[in-house]
């Protein structure tokens, strides 16, 4: 039986989308580049100067393709896409012509320019810098008024309900979303569910507390969170089951979810783990990742217009790999 990167490389091969990697002057890019090549997974674009890779002649014969944006004549058109999104905000061509200068923005440009389908970066830049660039080409989905993030967790052993992947959210990304934040991360997860795994979103706000068996704000706000998301699903018309405010055992053991939330939706079927704030969710999915030998992937971002991940700057060229693989069937 296929892993799920395995799963998730096959979708993205059948594709066969155009893949943006910016950091050409990483090994470890150049490196994911060629197997990404070599498995005719994607065409690839790498951006890099001749000095940052001197010899191209490591892609021969494979869809990878060589970029040097700094010369490249894209850069009028990319800052000319730049200036007219971001003018309102006091963006001027000449701001925007030193602006695609920066290897980030030129990704992002392209994608925005329907040049690239999907981009991979962050092992050299930021998670700050891969938002910002992100935000400025390409801004966030309909809808969605904040970016966001989730991990895909590969369970080493099914939880209680059957489920072998869970996708946790916020991770990465939102220190302490409001309860309109919170919305906009658990839409966003859904989404992401339905494109990564082809699954119904089970949703569960998470909390301290299920259905009013305690009572403090911050439950409050899961508990409002959980309202919101059960209506915005409605007037969309979403395939998705959205239940909270939810202890985690009520949302994942269906005998738990019996005794504490007889009267709910979701009856203990969650897939869709939405967590209060960064910390608890954070914690979380290190806790299972380490203690319990789940493979956890991700931070994937969501809530864009268009299809952008970040790595770990831990990554390694098969990390990179794998998280193309996502970000590539996120554009699908």
């Amino acid at each position: 039986m296929a892993t799920l990167i395995e799963a998730l490389m096959a979708k993205a091969t059948a594709a066969y989308k155009t893949l943006v990697l910016p950091e050409g002057q990483d090994p470890r890019v150049v490196q994911a580049a060629k197997i990404i090549g070599e498995k005719k997974m994607a065409k690839v674009v790498v951006l890099a100067t001749p000095a940052e890779l001197p010899d191209p002649s490591v892609f021969q014969g494979l869809d990878v393709e060589v970029l040097d944006w700094t010369t490249s004549p894209l850069q009028e058109e990319l800052a000319n896409l730049l200036y007219e999104r971001r003018k309102a905000k006091g963006m001027t061509p000449e701001k925007a012509a030193q602006q695609v200068k920066n290897r980030l923005y030129f990704a992002n440009l392209m994608l925005k320019s329907g040049k690239g389908d999907a981009m991979v970066a962050g092992s050299i830049a930021s998670t700050a810098d891969m938002l910002r660039s992100a935000f400025h080409c390409i801004g966030t989905a309909p809808g969605i008024k904040s970016a966001s993030s989730c991990f895909i967790m590969d369970l080493k052993t099914p939880a209680p309900n059957g489920e072998n992947t869970l996708l946790f959210a916020d991770c990465g990304v939102n220190i302490n979303p409001d309860a309109d934040g919170v919305v906009d991360i658990a839409l966003a997860t859904a989404k992401t569910c339905r494109q990564l795994l082809d699954k119904q979103p089970r949703v569960a706000f998470l909390s301290c507390s299920t259905k009013g068996s305690a009572s403090d704000p911050i439950i409050e706000k899961m508990v409002v969170a959980a309202q919101k998301c059960s209506e915005r699903v409605k007037e969309m018309g979403l395939d998705a089951v959205v239940d909270g405010e939810l202890q985690a055992d009520a949302a994942l053991v269906p005998k738990v979810a019996a005794q504490k939330a007889p009267n709910g939706c979701l009856n203990g079927t969650a897939n869709i783990l939405v967590f209060p704030d960064l910390n608890s969710g954070n914690i979380c999915y290190k806790l299972v990742q380490r203690l319990a030998g789940a493979q956890a992937y991700g931070p994937i971002l969501q809530g864009l217009a268009l299809p952008v991940s970040d790595l770990s700057r831990g990554c390694s060229a098969e990390d990179i790999v794998g998280v193309a693989a996502i970000t590539i069937c996120q554009s699908l």
